[in-house]
């Protein structure tokens, strides 16, 4: 069953642009190259890379950086806009790389688009050389659980409050924003510290970002409700025997 991103390729492409939407531009961009800039990096699988931004800008502080995402189309896009990049279709779940090839595994608001996200972070992690760096920005758990709903409105149109509701279980929902739908999965966050603690990663940083710049009157309603969380996981040694 599709879970949108075929049919709303076009459209994502075009409300994207080169400099991502709103809340990559002004919130999460800066957090997430500000941990790059932090480690030394010569290697990096960005897993559900989508038309390539974030590899391309992975490219400006010289990283080779490998994209992959299962929607052709996106991968296609990548490769016109980066013909000497690296771009493959490929799957979270399954990916096709050997063991501890990469110094910088990054999950930029891909781990709400896979049903099976325990297995994406299991092969992420291995994927991951020692020492490595895996880097997540994902939507805040407060925020998918009514993602579908959004914010609760007066008769004026202004935003009254963000509501939250089985936020305990695990679902998906289509959501639905300028000519894009797609089906986004809902899970605690706890569902995510837990797989990533059992993967045995060691969390090193966690951030609420906060927007930076764009139009004051939206950064209000990302201050006001949360939205995204940045996290930095490390691959350790492991234990000598």
């Amino acid at each position: 069953m599709s879970n949108g991103w075929n049919e709303s390729a076009a459209a994502w492409i075009a409300v994207v642009g080169e400099r991502g939407d709103w809340g990559r531009e002004h919130v999460l961009d800066a957090a997430m190259l500000g941990r790059v800039k932090q480690g030394r990096f010569r290697s990096a699988l960005d897993v559900g890379c989508g038309e390539g931004r974030f590899c391309r800008l992975l490219a400006q502080e010289r990283i080779r950086a490998t994209g992959i995402d299962p929607t052709a189309a996106l991968v296609e896009e990548a490769r016109r806009r980066d013909p000497n990049g690296e771009y493959r279709v490929g799957n979270a779940e399954k990916l096709e790389f050997a063991d501890e090839c990469f110094d910088l595994v990054v999950s930029y608001l891909t781990l709400i688009d896979i049903a099976d996200f325990r297995a994406a972070i299991a092969e992420m992690t291995r994927v991951l050389k020692v020492g490595g760096t895996l880097l997540i920005a994902n939507l805040t758990s407060f925020t998918s659980a009514c993602a579908a709903q959004g914010w609760v409105r007066d008769e004026h149109g202004r935003a009254l409050h963000f509501p939250v509701d089985r936020y305990l279980e695990e679902f998906a929902q289509w959501v639905e924003w300028r000519g894009i739908k797609i089906e986004n999965w809902h899970r605690p966050l706890g569902a995510y510290m837990t797989e990533l603690l059992q993967q045995g990663l060691v969390l090193r940083f966690f951030q609420e970002p906060a927007p930076r710049g764009g139009n004051p009157e939206r950064s209000s309603l990302y201050c006001r409700a949360p939205w995204f969380i940045v996290m930095e996981w490390t691959k350790p040694s492991p234990p000598i025997v």
